[in-house]
């Protein structure tokens, strides 16, 4: 993406999203920075200046369209990064359907809402939607019931969208990382009972170099999909 690209980013604020917002802001695109209330939006620009907000909570997706309708979408938008998410852990026998839905609705029904509101600035832009999966999007280990079904339908909406809008020049990325040192993977580590060394997982900043690559790729091609995997 040559010149002063526009990037929608969700979870900016930490990890993978944090490591990709720091480098498109150092090259001097512009940011628009998802965040879920008007404090964390107050952070984000402070932390990237310049940057936009747009504010919502992916937690409640029914209730985006109305919190968007009180703001302004980007007129142009290059690239939508789906990089925000939840995880909770624990086997199906004890999963309530409030932790179950909680997953499904950032992990999956919030990226689909944000899409279907941003796609005709995509296709105007002939642009790129990349969502941020996980190993556990294409296969699923015990205690991962919940959080792998909302990354394997987040496979099935990244797959629809992408023989959809080809037409329309709308690129379409799937990245998924095996386990990354960040917040997510604190807590994860938390859940299993087990020690967090965040030297034995992938640097986000080497997530966020495949992120680029797949946004920055000549017009002839594309990058469907791409698995990251911890090098040590």
């Amino acid at each position: 993406m040559a010149g002063m690209a526009t990037h929608v980013i969700t979870g900016a604020g930490s990890g993978i999203g944090a490591a990709v917002a720091r480098r498109l802001h150092a090259r001097g695109d512009d940011l628009v920075l998802h965040a879920r209330d008007a404090g964390r939006a107050k952070e984000l620009a402070a932390g990237f200046p310049g940057a936009r907000t747009l504010v919502g909570d992916l937690a409640d997706p029914d209730r985006l369209s109305w919190a968007f309708s009180h703001q302004s979408l980007p007129d142009r938008v290059d690239s939508l990064l789906h990089i925000a998410g939840v995880v909770d852990l624990g086997p199906v026998g004890e999963l309530t359907p409030k932790t179950w839905r909680h997953q499904l609705n950032v992990n999956l029904l919030a990226p689909a809402e944000l899409t279907r509101h941003l796609l005709p600035q995509l296709r105007a832009s002939r642009g790129h939607v990349l969502f941020v999966n996980s190993g556990a999007g294409l296969s699923a280990h015990a205690d991962w019931s919940a959080y792998a079904a909302s990354k394997h339908g987040l496979k099935a909406l990244a797959d629809s969208l992408r023989h959809e809008e080809h037409g329309n020049g709308v690129r379409v990325t799937s990245v998924y990382p095996g386990r990354t040192a960040s917040p997510m993977q604190a807590k994860v580590h938390q859940q299993e009972g087990k020690d967090y060394d965040p030297g034995r997982w992938i640097d986000p900043e080497s997530v966020a170099t495949t992120i680029l690559t797949a946004l920055d790729l000549p017009r002839d091609a594309e990058i469907n999909d791409l698995t990251v995997r911890p090098g040590r």
